[in-house]
């Protein structure tokens, strides 16, 4: 158990490094030195970079290690339109009374978001919650699966996204809107609010370059 948190803690440590840019973008994970500046052995730091190639933040090169893949706008374009309609398809696999009961949870994650947005905090790990929770009461277990491994690709972008304050407010007021559409028993408003979220989050990240 205490190999498996310590893997664990040292995943959430390198994912921080590269969403934040202390790792850089399409720049190459010197294990040993990383080793000593966290004062751990090579072993579960390579499990723990293994992990996180696994999940798509990094990229395992042969005979070079690993590397951070940079900025890549045809795979954002791939990914960002598949997980808009994989969560919109747990939307609709979802019974309207298990939805409704989810609301308020999804309006106090994005209240804290605003409160983290004041703190000039990491919105991204909230914004995984909130969309953790609004697929949460899906029914079908294989679309589950195909979004728990497909949203990781999504956080290198994401930590990108979320660097603009005023784009961050108004994703967190779309968040409502969604929350407010399901609260109407409005599933098709709440569908296309939550389509146009992710297309404008592209076409974001898309203008940024």
């Amino acid at each position: 158990m205490t190999r498996n948190l310590l893997r664990r803690d040292l995943a959430e440590e390198i994912t921080a490094r590269v969403l934040d840019g202390r790792i850089a973008a399409d720049s190459r994970i010197n294990e040993v030195h990383l080793a000593r500046e966290l004062g751990v052995s090579r072993t579960p730091l390579r499990e723990a970079l293994i992990g996180l190639a696994d999940r798509g933040l990094l990229v395992s090169a042969p005979n070079r290690g690993f590397l951070v893949p940079p900025f890549d706008p045809d795979e954002a374009r791939q990914l960002y339109p598949l997980v808009a309609e994989l969560e919109s398809l747990a939307l609709r696999w979802s019974s309207p009374q298990d939805l409704a009961g989810l609301t308020g949870g999804l309006d106090r994650i994005a209240d804290e978001m605003t409160e983290e947005l004041g703190r000039q905090g990491d919105l991204s790990t909230l914004d995984d919650r909130w969309h953790a929770l609004l697929v949460s009461r899906c029914t079908n277990p294989h679309l589950l699966r195909l979004l728990e491994q497909t949203k990781p690709l999504l956080k290198r972008y994401d930590a990108r996204y979320f660097g603009g304050v005023e784009r961050s407010r108004e994703s967190i007021d779309e968040h409502h809107r969604i929350a407010e559409a399901i609260r109407a028993a409005d599933l098709d408003a709440a569908v296309g609010l939550l389509g146009r979220n992710w297309v404008k989050t592209l076409a974001y990240l898309e203008d940024m370059g």
